[in-house]
């Protein structure tokens, strides 16, 4: 039981917590006020400094404690792109709406053309960590980056392809142009396929696990975990479910204004349009591709 606990209930709790906790503060924080996002987004860089450095450390032996904080070094680190990202700082050249009756390659490139900076910004990360992990044993930071970025761009094409749900009702007023930008429609092949793969993946940790083919350590339980809430909210992309009950106090905290004219303008409200941030796993989260 103290194995299990150590080594099974701990670390996936973990990755819950900071799945939902750190989805939450990015939605709380992309609520402020526009007076107050260089506060929020200098502070979160002073953290994601930090977190460099210790996803660095963390990879230089292979013991539950580096294997932890190089997963919440990451989750840090990415929360940071997230905040940058929603807060309208970081995102892409073309602020606008999508233009209508356009080919699909004519829309894929405007969506790129909204976003491409923010990917550029996490292939320079990820390019950062694996100059890091050369010649150190410990992969949780690097492997943790590369599978909540493998499912973001699922999640992206899946936007593009079209799905049921796509949270437009949750954009940030900074960015609610991107609204144009989802495709709403009955799931198609490319989702089964991207969710078919993802749980097949998922389904063999697992068997890997239960078969003993492999050591089931801290480090694979947290990257198990973070699968299955990445596929989650792929399930989650079928059918609707409020962010209210999950998330409602992020969503339902007010902020005072920073001065009294921007307080009806910067806030996210309820009725506005939202991308889950980390996510997608929250993390992971959905974004946005393409629409109609």
């Amino acid at each position: 039981m103290p194995d299990f606990a150590s080594i099974v209930l701990a670390p996936a709790l973990l990755a819950l917590v900071s799945w939902w906790f750190g989805t939450g503060i990015i939605l709380l924080l992309v609520r402020l006020p526009k007076a107050w996002f260089s506060l929020a987004r200098g502070f979160w860089t002073l953290m994601s400094l930090l977190a460099v450095f210790l996803a660095a450390k963390s990879m230089e032996d292979n013991t539950n404690t580096n294997a932890y904080m190089g997963f919440i070094s990451t989750i840090v680190m990415w929360g940071w792109h997230e905040l940058m990202f929603l807060t309208g700082w970081i995102c892409g050249p073309r602020k606008t709406e999508l233009d209508t009756n356009l080919s699909q390659w004519a829309r894929f490139k405007q969506s790129v053309e909204v976003i491409w900076h923010h990917e550029l910004g996490l292939f320079l990360n990820f390019s950062l960590l694996v100059a890091l992990q050369l010649g150190n044993p410990n992969h949780t930071a690097l492997c943790t980056f590369a599978l909540l970025w493998l499912m973001r761009l699922s999640s992206k094409f899946n936007l593009f392809f079209g799905v049921p749900q796509v949270g437009e009702q949750y954009l940030p007023t900074q960015l609610a142009y991107m609204g144009s930008y989802f495709r709403k429609q009955p799931v198609g092949v490319f989702f089964y396929t991207t969710l078919t793969l993802s749980i097949i993946s998922w389904v063999a940790l697992i068997w890997q696990a239960k078969s003993r083919q492999v050591t089931i350590t801290c480090q694979w339980v947290l990257l198990a975990s973070l699968l299955g809430l990445a596929i989650l909210e792929h399930v989650l992309m079928m059918m609707p479910l409020s962010l209210e009950r999950v998330w409602g106090w992020a969503l339902k905290t007010t902020w005072p204004s920073a001065s009294s004219t921007d307080a009806s303008d910067d806030s996210l409200g309820l009725d506005k349009p939202l991308i889950l941030p980390l996510g997608n796993a929250g993390l992971t989260g959905r974004s946005v591709v393409d629409s109609k």
